[in-house]
């Protein structure tokens, strides 16, 4: 009998307590988080000569363009950014810690509680993909959460966005948005829409999501987290969760 078969059976059915609880260790695992300075970091010149994608600056590290290499650890930083890190606008450096500067809730309260998701690739690596749909397996089961997947862009609420905005995508991605019926919010899921990630500056590329459509939350990683991907979903429907 395989492994995880015997697991499962030995530790019988085993769902995601997020958001009632914080998201574990096992679910957001370090790399899943932005890098930050540790205390015995030095001086940050051969960090930012080092970053392949231009992320760290004398400021700190910009997550929305971090794509987790690791090559900054050598130079005293550590992955121990937020849990749970969506932003409203692109995000920029990171604060203190990695503290989600600015971060408040989406005002979009006209959306219920039973949302419809649409998943669009406008030019990915399908890592991002896989943790989108992790959502919707037994682990997270989103459905608990009145969560649902829509094949139809007419029957969506929340457009979920992965990958690089390539020029070919640019006008279905704007279909799709424009099929959906209001109110409505767009997700940009991953390093790419949120600054073009490790393909920046190439041509054929549009540089951040938010030039072709109006994004509500960007959910920077790479790629990131199925529990950051659900603190997007749910903040845009104002039902972020709530620290006992």
């Amino acid at each position: 009998m395989p492994s995880w078969i015997e697991q499962a059976a030995h530790r019988g059915i085993l769902t995601s307590r997020y958001p009632r609880e914080r998201g574990s260790d096992a679910e957001v695992p370090p790399t899943g988080r932005a890098p930050v300075p540790s205390a015995s970091a030095g001086p940050t010149g051969a960090a930012i000569a080092g970053c392949p994608v231009g992320a760290i600056g004398p400021e700190g590290v910009e997550p929305g363009r971090c794509i987790r290499c690791a090559r900054c650890l050598a130079h005293g930083y550590r992955f121990g950014g937020p849990v749970e890190a969506s932003f409203r606008a692109p995000p920029g450096r990171a604060g203190p810690e990695g503290a989600d500067v600015g971060d408040e809730p989406a005002p979009l309260a006209p959306l219920g509680r039973s949302l419809h998701l649409f998943l669009v690739d406008v030019g990915s690596c399908n890592a991002c993909n896989l943790e989108v749909l992790a959502l919707a397996n037994p682990f997270y089961d989103v459905s608990r959460l009145g969560l649902f997947f829509t094949n139809s862009p007419r029957h969506a609420d929340v457009l979920l966005v992965v990958g690089v905005p390539t020029d070919a995508m640019v006008e279905p991605a704007r279909r799709a948005y424009d099929a959906m019926p209001f109110p409505k919010a767009v997700v940009a899921v991953g390093v790419c829409p949120c600054s073009g990630g490790a393909f920046r500056g190439n041509p054929g590329l549009r540089p951040s999501l938010g030039d072709i459509l109006p994004v509500d939350r960007f959910v920077p990683g790479c790629p990131p987290t199925p529990v950051q991907i659900l603190d997007a979903v749910l903040r845009v429907a104002g039902r972020a969760r709530r620290e006992e």
